[in-house]
């Protein structure tokens, strides 16, 4: 298996070298600014961007940070910067077009490991997978949740049905709200759907065919 590639964006010839020497185990291709950066992403794309902010050129790498996204929508991308302001790393790790993290200079060189490890392990093409399962459990909650609400509604209204079947006398829907903890409009479309399917007379509740007008 190929050795993950990452792309550093760094200006700085003695930064790149550590870089170079903390991260051996990686292929590694480098960009003077996001100029050559946005370039050289077309014809090999990276598994893990490193940003650094002041570049050559006078460009700044947080300019450049919703291309890489748009370009690079699941590549996770590492600000490394001692030019930031707080209020600027914030916006940074925010919004939709963000990086996923942001280190100081100078780099702790242990904990850009750690963070380059997590960062292959949990983003990227893993995070997708995770999105698709999350929504995939999402769907089948929605759909149980759905079975259980019909199940319950026609449980109560087969109970409905046995307490005023056998009645003339108009139903309370007060009562009936109250006895299953729900609301007087769900007791109303209760009604009006066993009078529509011919479980119930409607003479027992005249308003069956608008029974909103009561509420």
């Amino acid at each position: 298996m190929s050795a993950p590639h990452i792309l550093i964006i760094e200006d700085d010839d003695f930064q790149y070298e550590i870089y170079e020497e903390a991260l051996s185990q990686y292929r590694l291709t480098r960009a003077s600014c996001g100029t050559d950066a946005l370039k050289m992403l077309a014809g090999d794309a990276p598994s893990l961007l490193i940003l650094d902010h002041v570049l050559a050129q006078g460009q700044l790498g947080l300019s450049f940070l919703p291309e890489f996204k748009q370009l690079l929508p699941h590549v996770p991308i590492i600000i490394v910067s001692g030019a930031l302001e707080v209020r600027q790393q914030m916006a940074a790790l925010q919004g939709p077009r963000r990086a996923h993290y942001c280190l100081p200079k100078p780099v702790d060189v242990r904990e850009l490991r750690k963070t380059i490890a997590v960062a292959l392990a949990e983003c990227g093409d893993t995070e997708i997978v995770r999105q698709f399962e999350a929504l995939e459990r999402s769907r089948r909650v929605d759909v149980a949740e759905l079975l259980s609400r019909s199940t319950d509604r026609l449980s109560r209204q087969n109970r409905i049905m046995e307490l005023i079947g056998q009645s003339d006398h108009r139903p309370n829907i007060s009562a009936l709200a109250r006895e299953f903890k729900v609301a007087r409009r769900t007791i109303m479309r209760d009604l009006q759907e066993l009078i529509r399917r011919g479980q119930l007379k409607a003479e027992i509740y005249p308003e069956w065919e608008a029974p909103w007008e009561e509420e």
